[in-house]
């Protein structure tokens, strides 16, 4: 008896022993280039000086948490807050993250604890007997109640492999809905500025349209008195309504982009939401730079595609660790007996205890293609990781470089439409005087007003590629924020 108790304890031992080597990969993600700049140029220390604004690159800073409230604007601040309360879409996902976290609880309760059930029993049964040694038949009944235990050893860690993949997955739910909500918050700055600007080329192009119309009328005037050729007053005419033509198409965009913006703050369309004024916001004056090693840390779906990568390489042990043995322990005691007062005395007594062992031997090849389709997979999240990287790289680089761009779009329209503001104020002031007619006032306001124009559109744009940029630089933890102000 002795004897079997040792070889069990010793063959237990060596089960653990092998079970503490690794049946998979370890998980980390593959090692990743650490460019010295993002782009196929090093970024400028700062852009030129448009609007008022020179924006400074702060290498190596982090992102700030709320990084929208940077655009100075209390309404902004309002919409935003609104849409991270309110949004259907995340409040769905962090339900579902929730459920997801609930599983994996019951998950490994179940796996790594025994199981106890309380089981009772009544019966009432008949039986026949055999003809002319007593009664054609019996009846009797039966009374029972037990506890039962099951419980199987994870000699070779599937169990935990399990468990670490369905926990790596919880995480993958947990940095989308980082993700998510990052996302929101971005398309509610970019879709509130572009509802701003739109407001604005909207009130320039109807002062066009006013423009252009007053132009074909004093043209229609003067080709009536025969001072202008029939050609220049159709022409004129022409120009208006080409330019009346394009308002429509630009309230079109308003009336989608704030329908739009109402719908990701958890509002029915036709209650849209009042959207700050363009020139109410400020251009974040600096802007955090990442450095590759805290971007791999900081952007969620990175994080997840590195969860991804865990979840993939514990499913790759399990699959292995499957087609080792298996051993189980049952047991179980109660009372039971034909009747209540049986049930209750000591004959009553009911126990049993077993142990099962069983080993994989056949089965078709459905274990060994299993292993290989887990390793397979393990391998399709590797490269995913390594092209989210790549595309988080581009995502900087190009930001980085919209922003420079963007910079000297706007300090060119700013000089246009200086420009074109000096030449309309001389070329009113001439009129006034009686040396120019209204036509060649009208013609230089509509030339201001397109430079407006072009300049409203490279503000707007410098502003929503700022804010793509704070998007595209992810955050990091806070613990490590600390470790990186630091640093």
């Amino acid at each position: 008896m002795s004897f079997n108790y040792r070889t069990l304890v010793l063959a237990v031992a060596a089960a653990l022993a092998v079970s503490a080597c690794s049946f998979g990969p370890g998980g980390e993600p593959p090692a990743m280039p650490s460019p010295e700049h993002y782009g196929a140029q090093a970024q400028p220390s700062k852009t030129v000086a448009a609007g008022g604004v020179t924006q400074t690159f702060d290498v190596g800073a982090t992102s700030a948490p709320q990084w929208w409230r940077l655009y100075r604007s209390d309404a902004l601040d309002a919409l935003v807050d609104e849409g991270l309360r309110n949004s259907p879409t995340l409040a769905s996902a962090q339900r579902t993250l929730a459920s997801a976290q609930q599983q994996l609880r019951a998950q490994i309760g179940e796996t790594t604890l025994p199981s106890i059930d309380g089981v009772a029993q009544v019966q009432r049964a008949r039986s026949p007997v055999v003809p002319g040694l007593g009664p054609e038949q019996v009846q009797y009944n039966f009374f029972a109640g037990q506890l039962a235990g099951h419980y199987t050893f994870d000699l070779f860690g599937q169990t935990r492999y399990m468990n670490s993949a369905s926990a790596a997955r919880v995480n993958v739910q947990a940095y989308e809905l980082e993700a998510s909500r990052r996302a929101l918050a971005a398309n509610i700055v970019g879709t509130s500025i572009n509802v701003a600007a739109l407001d604005r080329q909207i009130a320039l192009t109807e002062r066009i349209v006013a423009v252009s119309n007053d132009t074909a009328s004093d043209d229609q005037q003067r080709y009536a008195l025969g001072s202008v050729s029939r050609v220049q007053a159709l022409g004129s005419k022409q120009d208006a309504a080409s330019v009346a033509a394009t308002l429509p198409a630009l309230r079109q965009q308003r009336a989608s982009a704030i329908h739009a913006l109402a719908v990701l703050l958890g509002r029915t369309p036709d209650n849209p939401p009042s959207v700050p004024a363009l020139d109410t916001l400020s251009l974040p004056e600096h802007v955090p730079v990442a450095v590759p090693s805290d971007l791999l840390r900081a952007r969620p779906d990175i994080q997840a595609a590195d969860a991804a990568v865990k979840a993939a390489a514990a499913d790759v042990g399990s699959a292995t660790a499957q087609m080792f043995p298996s051993l189980s322990l049952t047991a179980s005691m109660g009372r039971g007996g034909f009747s209540w007062p049986a049930l209750l005395s000591g004959a009553g007594g009911l126990w049993a205890i077993g142990a099962s062992l069983s080993q994989p031997i056949f089965h078709g090849g459905a274990l060994v293609a299993q292993r290989r389709a887990s390793i397979d997979a393990y391998d399709a999240s590797v490269l995913h990781y390594k092209a989210t990287v790549l595309s988080a790289f581009q995502d900087v680089a190009n930001s980085l470089a919209a922003l420079d761009n963007d910079a000297q779009t706007l300090a060119s329209n700013e000089v246009a439409a200086q420009a074109a503001r000096a030449a309309f104020d001389d070329t009113a002031s001439r009129h006034r005087m009686g040396s120019l007619p209204a036509t060649a006032q009208y013609a230089s306001e509509a030339r201001y007003l397109n430079a407006q124009m072009g300049a409203v559109r490279a503000e707007s744009q410098r502003m929503s590629d700022t804010a793509a940029l704070f998007q595209a630089m992810g955050e990091l933890p806070v613990n490590q924020q600390t470790a990186a102000s630091g640093q």
